[in-house]
């Protein structure tokens, strides 16, 4: 399953808003990805996500693969939107 964000933070994806994203999936066992600009990072790792440097108005995905996918990507979306992290995009 994937879902595709578009980044409204002003510093974009930084440690801030990775940490939140990284503590928003800990309850879930489903691997899971950030992809942005042809690059992929682990979820689950702030420095990984951080190292995508994902600025802001750029389109992410977010890949979840496993049992609990779908309320794995609920979570993120409810912490993207409600955090001001991102809204959600069509692409």
């Amino acid at each position: 399953m994937e879902r595709h964000f578009k980044v409204t933070a002003t510093e974009g994806i930084h440690a801030r808003p990775a940490a939140i994203l990284v503590s928003a999936i800990k309850p879930f066992i489903s691997a899971v990805e950030l992809k942005y600009n042809g690059q992929s990072a682990n979820l689950r790792s702030i420095l990984s996500v951080m190292t995508l440097c994902v600025p802001v108005h750029a389109i992410i995905t977010i890949v979840a693969e496993g049992d609990d996918s779908k309320e794995l990507l609920d979570k993120l979306s409810e912490v993207i939107f409600s955090q001001g992290i991102g809204e959600g995009c069509e692409n």
